[in-house]
């Protein structure tokens, strides 16, 4: 079973570089859209190999943009537009629709009712801290979709996130350099300091709520006597 696993992970990391290599910035956004829709693939390889490619000079510069700055957009364009795209299916489809898709798009109810429970809990921040954090990044688009989320602020949250994720990526494939796909055994120890940051960042934001709360009662208390 670890030899058909193993053989599968080659089998797409060999095809994201072949339509890396054959289409570029193009082949970039396609395959970053289809990570956002929650297919199988995975924007780690995507983007490190983008990196590692642009530091040895493999991906070509336009309008003397240079080519991390290229790739960088066409990833995260291409993410925010497959997420908007998962938002649509929670928005239209509901929840049964979404769990008939689910073995398409790699949710089923288990997941589906985690991200459900930290979206209603987290809210709009949850969009932006998920894309920070593996397997979870995708998965809030179906969640916002259909708790009615405002399209627009989705997908700024989206873009800002998938951004600041891409860029990780990018530079770690720049470090990396010819070892990039090193990067995929960095991310079991990341996984787990991406949940604990994130859960820090949730407790400021609950203490400074609460004490806004707080605050707003006393002075409506004042404001009565």
């Amino acid at each position: 079973m670890t030899s058909v696993i193993t053989s599968l992970i080659e089998y797409v990391v060999n095809l994201i570089i072949f339509i890396i290599k054959d289409f570029n910035y193009p082949g970039i956004f396609f395959l970053m859209f289809l990570e956002g829709l929650l297919l199988p693939v995975p924007s780690e390889v995507i983007m490190a190999f983008s990196g590692y490619l642009a530091l040895t000079n493999q991906l070509p510069s336009y309008a003397g943009i240079p080519a991390y700055a290229l790739a960088l957009a066409a990833g995260s364009i291409g993410n925010a537009v497959g997420a908007g795209a998962a938002y649509a299916i929670g928005f239209y489809g509901g929840r049964p629709a979404i769990l008939r898709l689910g073995k398409y798009i790699r949710l089923d109810e288990r997941a589906l009712s985690k991200t459900e429970k930290w979206f209603e809990k987290y809210g709009a921040l949850s969009v932006f801290i998920t894309r920070l954090v593996p397997v979870f990044r995708t998965f809030i688009s179906i969640p916002a979709g259909l708790a009615r989320m405002n399209f627009w602020k989705f997908f700024t949250l989206t873009l800002v996130g998938a951004v600041l994720w891409d860029s990780m990526l990018i530079y770690l494939g720049y470090l990396l350099g010819s070892n990039w796909q090193n990067i995929l055994s960095l991310f079991n120890d990341y996984t787990y300091a991406a949940l604990a940051l994130a859960f820090l960042v949730l407790i400021y934001v609950y203490v400074k709520l609460r004490n806004k709360s707080s605050n707003n009662q006393t002075q409506a208390a004042k404001a009565e006597k």
